[in-house]
């Protein structure tokens, strides 16, 4: 039980950024466009909540960590406006600009740290989030040792966001609004909604929490940040993404299939019929999964039928 415990404690955490990030992906695409920069926006995120924790902990003690994860979210946020600018005003290709800022993000928050902290790495803190048992819930017989021991609270962060997203989604005019901008920008414009606007704030929202989301990766999944502290999660959370189907609830069943696979090859040589085989295959083990995923769920999942489309006015 011990084992199953912690698998499942730490599929919930590794899966976190990937669900927050996966959300993020929703408002973007949902509005039109997409937004592969998740990856370049989660390592901004990351890297002002790594260099701002150790420069203010001593003073903020143990607020510093929910500070500097609100703080990634608006780097995330502004960073995100550049893709915005180049996918919305200048209807420039979004898959391009998107892998542009991913190239941008890289170079920018190691240049960063070398001004900063004359390393190509922020600092070591010491203040990152603390595992915790929930009060009264972990209690509870089985469920209460899976889900509510030594567990981050950013964890049911994610939690309240995938359901504050499905709200909006399903049962907000705004939700509404953005989807069919999605899905038919023309008819938005004709009744005198800025297609613009829209897609603006979806980009933004998804920046915010792809801040967020890389804020939260670095404050729970190790001590400083470096070139390799994202390794790749924004687009495995792409990923989740199409394999959730656009969706709050999907996105939230592939993020934690995803962590599990993550978490599965640090366990595996606890398995005996497993502990033989070599390590490297576990290690690819959430890329390889990534890419079947892709493939088995691509085709079926369909998308805004606008997405990734620039659009013209002078065509409605």
């Amino acid at each position: 039980m011990n084992l199953i415990s912690s698998i499942v404690t730490l599929s919930l955490i590794y899966a976190t950024p990937i669900i927050v990030t996966a959300l993020g992906g929703i408002y973007s695409e949902r509005s039109g466009v997409v937004n592969i920069a998740l990856e370049g926006i989660m390592m901004v995120g990351a890297f002002v909540a790594a260099a701002f924790t150790p420069l203010n902990e001593a003073a903020l003690g143990a607020w510093t960590p929910w500070i500097a994860i609100l703080l990634g979210s608006l780097a995330g946020g502004l960073f995100s406006l550049i893709h915005a600018f180049a996918s919305v005003d200048l209807r420039s290709n979004q898959v391009i600009s998107g892998t542009a800022l991913n190239m941008l993000a890289a170079g920018f928050t190691i240049y960063m740290c070398q001004i900063i902290f004359n390393m190509q790495r922020t600092q070591t803190f010491n203040r990152g989030f603390v595992k915790s048992n929930v009060p009264v819930f972990s209690q509870i017989p089985i469920i209460g040792d899976l889900f509510f021991k030594r567990m981050y609270y950013t964890f049911y962060l994610a939690i309240a966001l995938v359901l504050i997203t499905a709200f909006i989604l399903k049962r907000t005019r705004f939700g509404l609004r953005l989807k069919a901008c999605g899905e038919h920008p023309s008819a938005v414009d004709s009744v005198g909604i800025s297609v613009r606007k829209m897609r603006y704030i979806g980009v933004l929202i998804s920046g915010l929490l792809a801040g967020l989301s890389g804020g939260i990766m670095v404050l729970t999944q190790a001590t400083q940040f470096t070139a390799g502290s994202i390794h790749g999660v924004g687009f495995i959370s792409l990923a989740a993404l199409i394999f959730g189907r656009w969706n709050a609830f999907g996105v939230l069943g592939a993020g934690i299939f995803f962590g599990f696979s993550q978490i599965f090859s640090i366990f595996s040589r606890d398995i005996p019929f497993l502990s033989k085989v070599p390590t490297e295959i576990f290690s690819a083990l959430p890329y390889i999964l990534t890419i079947l995923a892709m493939l088995l769920f691509s085709r079926k999942s369909v998308g805004p039928k606008a997405a990734g489309e620039p659009y013209d006015v002078s065509k409605r």
